[in-house]
């Protein structure tokens, strides 16, 4: 019987809102959405986006993991679809353009640290945060880091499902054999007219995966 896995990005699929956006609202010194508006435009690359933007917030892990399990939600249904997952010998992997320390904080929240997370590794100096993206080689990759993995899934025998909300979701969403979507990843599909599962909480992924 062929292994299957569950990719789910995290900012805005398994969170109600981005949560980097959170971090730099409330604590970038700089005009970090011009530079978001660059990446959105094609102009840089995601690794480029989060080098320069995170280079910005100067404050100790502490304080941005207080802002984040203080302020971010999980959406609805992650506790039931971890256990869904459990259950029916699912593994499900986070592969996600956020940072890890504050994937990790807030899982760790609601005691599901356990999860497997792969994301920007963050180092907090005296000059900002310093995010890189590493491959499953070891090396650094400036693009393609979700479908990166996704691609690596593939090789290793796994049947993927992807869960995502975003533009970066595409690509690595239609190397799966099934995706659920939900904000412009949702649109992407709808315009396009491609077989996926719309989603609004996480039970309706449980409810979703019951048919495969």
């Amino acid at each position: 019987m062929q292994k299957t896995l569950l990719q789910c990005d995290f900012d805005g699929t398994l969170t109600e809102e981005d949560v980097s956006f959170l971090i730099l609202d409330r604590y970038a010194e700089g005009d970090w959405r011009a530079i978001l508006r660059e990446y959105q435009a094609g102009a840089i690359s995601v690794g480029a986006f989060n080098n320069r933007a995170f280079s910005m917030v100067k404050q100790q892990k502490k304080t941005l993991e207080t802002l984040v399990c203080n302020e971010a939600k999980l959406r609805p249904g992650l506790i039931e679809l971890v256990e869904y997952c459990r259950l029916n010998q699912i593994e499900m992997v986070i592969v996600s353009n956020g940072l890890d320390f504050y994937i990790r904080a807030l899982l760790e929240k609601s005691r599901l640290n356990h999860l497997r997370i792969i994301a920007a590794t963050t180092a907090f100096t005296p000059s900002g945060l310093d995010s890189h993206y590493i491959g499953s080689d070891g090396g650094e990759l400036m693009v393609a880091f979700k479908e990166h993995y996704t691609e690596k899934f593939i090789e290793q025998g796994f049947r993927v499902f992807y869960a995502g909300n975003g533009p970066s979701d595409i690509p690595a969403s239609k190397l799966a054999v099934h995706t659920f979507a939900t904000d412009s990843l949702l649109d992407y599909y709808i315009q396009h007219r491609v077989c996926h599962t719309p989603f609004k909480d996480l039970h309706d992924i449980v409810d979703g995966l019951k048919f495969f």
